[in-house]
């Protein structure tokens, strides 16, 4: 979904917050004209306002709001409007303290925090209904306002009474007999059997935790509630007469929800990106964040928006550092190479006091225009002035990586081959790292995605299957895509249940093996992986890689049903074992790789793979090291970004374009950055 503005741009701006300083009204003047000299066209308004709108129970106080609506519009800054219900006014938890959370020991918190509040109790979900509306009806149609902020960082879960009798309902729905719950769930393990639904409790630490298909359905139970809440927000404020699309600010490496599904209730996807710039190499946090951009477009494989951004440096990481001087511009650009609609902080004005009074801001307590953060601030704002052609723009991908959130959940709950860390994170990094070195696009999707349009797909570690996922790798093959699984997959279904007769369940034939055990290695210890020689059978277009390459923390063994074996183990009893598979099915090509390889691997390999899929960036020119291509395009232009993450100037041969920002040359400074426009040929 594209948001319709005014005039089609990228959104510059962020939370703010004026209710902090409704005592000081010259402030608020003041902030409009930094806003404006800033290039600030878009403020995301009342996402922790409840206490002011409305003060006591049933009384509204939104003038003070409209005023800065309507002040904001005048000036041309357009608005995000956020439901409040992420904090609740003191005299909501007194009067109703059933809407206040209980943890997993049973005991009930008190008032203060964030999102301590029940998200089944009806008593709350009415209060945050009604408020919902009484906005919508006052703002839905106002022109300044252009999107709703569902709540703000949804997250956690709640154990009290109302929550475990739905729960329990959900179950019921799920399974629709006792009987086939403690056959999905294997409760005959330890006598755990139920007799009925009202004998179900959710997992706690003082109680039943060793039960994963339990463990899987309650964090399934989470989510489901959680978007039942954002949906009735959503009602409400349909009921109130706003038709503008919404969204929720999702989060970084977030365990607790399945995005996946919370896409599905929202028009557009946004999050809050706060990466631990200059504690490693740039070059690999630029990785890692570009990583998480493509996550968020792959939710709904349209562009997304970047909420919320630090200025300069947060309040709350272990080490609060400063962006060095270009780092904002770097990062702000690379959110919008990878897909978003815009650039938005947290925040734009300082607070005085509590516990963000430390978080950077567009403009500090000291409130002048002459800082550093602010006039970098002001770069990025000529910056995305000059680019507003790109609002809109689409990061068309040939190419796929699996990220699934029921599979992280059912993997970090195995009990298997190695408790101390099956390096999930790890492996996937290692498959888009390898991808992206090659400038290619990479869309972050889940089991439940479609494949169609891509030609190569990869699937690391997917341990669980969801239903009908085996048949979509097929049907992928079959028609002539190239698919890569890696070690510990197809092991259990979606109740986390063993599969029988073989795995990678219900694919042994298309990848032409069958796994049969998997070792756990201590950290200390290293196998390897040898690529066989030419006689033994080696693809010709395998002479790229090197003979050897080191393995870690797991090493399967498998038996061949048909595949090529190209690799094998180095040593241990398996020496000569298969270490990487290739097998044809119908039309296409499945790869398996049997153990943790490291990145060189992952790089060379992928670099053959993609070239015999015939797959190509449109970037026919050397990528230095530290330096990432990206491109966007609409119907008739491609644009290519070119960023530099080193701390030294790199010099970048570019193709034929018009640069309309950066280096005509393509000298780049440390973090400096070259937009590239070129024009689609027929």
């Amino acid at each position: 979904m594209v948001i319709t503005m005014r005039d089609p741009y990228l959104m510059h701006g962020g939370d703010y917050n004026p209710e902090q300083w409704l005592a000081m009204p010259e402030i608020l003047e003041q902030d409009i004209d930094r806003f404006l000299e800033a290039g600030i066209n878009t403020v995301t308004l009342g996402v922790f306002s409840w206490a002011k709108l409305e003060p006591k129970e049933g009384i509204y106080d939104f003038d003070w709001l409209a005023e800065r609506i309507d002040k904001l519009y005048e000036k041309g800054i357009s608005v995000i409007l956020a439901t409040p219900s992420g904090a609740r006014p003191h005299w909501l938890a007194e009067r109703y303290p059933q809407v206040l959370r209980v943890d997993e020991r049973g005991k009930r918190q008190l008032f203060g925090g964030r999102h301590n509040h029940c998200l089944t109790s009806p008593v709350y979900r009415e209060k945050v209904g009604r408020i919902d509306r009484k906005l919508a009806e006052r703002f839905g149609a106002h022109p300044a306002v252009k999107l709703w902020h569902i709540s703000n960082e949804l997250g956690g879960d709640c154990h009290c009474g109302l929550c475990q009798a739905a729960f329990r309902n959900w179950l019921r729905e799920r399974y629709q007999t006792i009987e086939n719950l403690n056959d999905r769930w294997c409760t005959t393990f330890w006598s755990h059997t139920y007799d009925s639904f009202d004998q179900v409790e959710a997992p706690s630490a003082i109680g039943e935790s060793s039960l994963m298909a339990l463990n899987l359905d309650w964090k399934r139970f989470v989510t489901d509630q959680t978007i039942s809440f954002v949906e009735q927000e959503i009602r409400a404020i349909h009921e109130g007469g706003s038709d503008k699309p919404a969204t929720v600010n999702m989060m970084y490496r977030f365990e607790g929800l399945d995005y996946g599904k919370l896409a599905g209730a929202v028009d557009l996807v946004s999050w809050d990106s706060y990466p631990l710039w200059h504690k490693e190499s740039e070059w690999d946090t630029a990785r890692d964040t570009a990583f998480w951009h493509d996550v968020m477009r792959g939710l709904k494989k349209k562009p997304f928006l970047l909420m919320e951004s630090c200025p300069s440096s947060t309040n709350w990481q272990s080490v609060s550092k400063l962006k060095k001087p270009g780092m904002l511009e770097a990062s702000s650009l690379q959110s919008i190479a990878h897909g978003s609609q815009g650039v938005l902080y947290f925040q734009m004005r300082q607070s005085r006091g509590a516990s963000e009074k430390f978080h950077g801001a567009v403009i500090d307590h000291y409130g002048g225009s002459d800082t550093r953060t602010f006039q970098e601030v002001c770069g990025v704002g000529r910056m995305l002035g000059k680019l507003r052609e790109l609002a809109g723009c689409t990061a068309g991908s040939r190419t796929a990586i699996l990220y699934d959130w029921d599979n992280l959940w059912a993997m970090k709950n195995a009990q298997g081959p190695r408790n101390k860390g099956l390096h999930y994170e790890e492996c996937v990094d290692k498959s888009y790292r390898a991808l992206r070195r090659l400038g290619l696009n990479v869309d972050i999707i889940d089991q439940s995605a479609s494949l169609e349009g891509y030609r190569f797909a990869a699937a690391p570690m997917q341990y669980l299957f969801r239903p009908g996922f085996a048949q979509k790798i097929r049907s992928f093959v079959e028609t002539g895509g190239t698919f890569v699984m890696t070690y510990w997959s197809g092991v259990v279904d979606e109740n986390d249940r063993c599969f029988l007769g073989g795995r990678p369940a219900d694919l042994t034939d298309v990848f032409g093996l069958r796994a049969l055990e998997i070792d756990g290695l201590y950290d200390e210890e290293e196998n390897a992986a040898l690529t066989l020689e030419p006689e033994a059978g080696r693809p010709g277009w395998l002479s790229f890689m090197k003979e050897r390459y080191a393995c870690k923390y797991l090493c399967e063994l498998v038996s061949p049903l048909g595949a090529r074996p190209l690799m094998v183990y180095g040593k241990d009893f398996y020496a000569g074992e298969p270490a990487l598979l290739r097998n044809s099915c119908g039309k296409g090509l499945a790869y398996y790789i049997c153990a943790d390889m490291e990145q060189k691997f992952y790089d060379d390999l992928y670099e053959n793979l993609i070239a015999e899929a015939g797959i190509t960036s449109g970037w026919n020119l050397e990528i230095p090291e530290g330096v990432e291509i990206c491109s966007r395009e609409n119907e008739d232009f491609v644009y290519w970004f070119v960023q530099n993450y080193n701390r030294y100037e790199v010099k970048v041969q570019l193709p034929q374009g018009d640069v309309i920002f950066g280096d005509k040359k393509g000298e780049l400074r440390p973090f400096g950055s070259v937009i590239l426009r070129v024009k689609k040929t027929l």
